[in-house]
């Protein structure tokens, strides 16, 4: 893959947990007296903050496809989506085991396969 590609597919890969973690946020903000879907959902603040986002990344996701072929670029998705439990950790002191942590290292380890293996 060419650097330029390879550092706008990472861009990518980074807005997702960035999306995720702000859904996550969004849900420990939400008032426990109001019911958390219907109404309550549109009056959210931080969960419409996470909406624009995900448009947003959605937006940028159809832009990297217009430059990246999907079969290199849909393993940077698939990054992102494993750091999201690691980050989780970090950010909200979720638990993470070994094992979790050894399956997100193949995750890594596959894309640099993708990367960095040729063809």
């Amino acid at each position: 893959m060419r650097p330029g590609d390879v550092i706008l597919c990472s861009v990518f890969a980074l807005t997702l947990p960035a999306g995720q973690l702000m859904f996550k946020w969004a849900a420990l903000g939400r008032d426990p007296d109001r019911p958390a879907v219907g109404l309550a959902m549109l009056t959210n603040p931080r969960l419409m903050l996470a909406g624009v986002w995900y448009g947003f990344t959605a937006l940028f996701w159809f832009y990297v496809l217009t430059r990246v072929a999907f079969t290199r670029a849909y393993p940077f998705a698939i990054a992102g989506s494993a750091l999201v439990p690691v980050l989780a950790r970090l950010v909200f002191k979720e638990p993470l085991t070994r094992a979790m942590l050894g399956g997100y290292v193949l995750v890594f380890a596959g894309l640099a396969l993708v990367v960095w293996g040729g063809g």
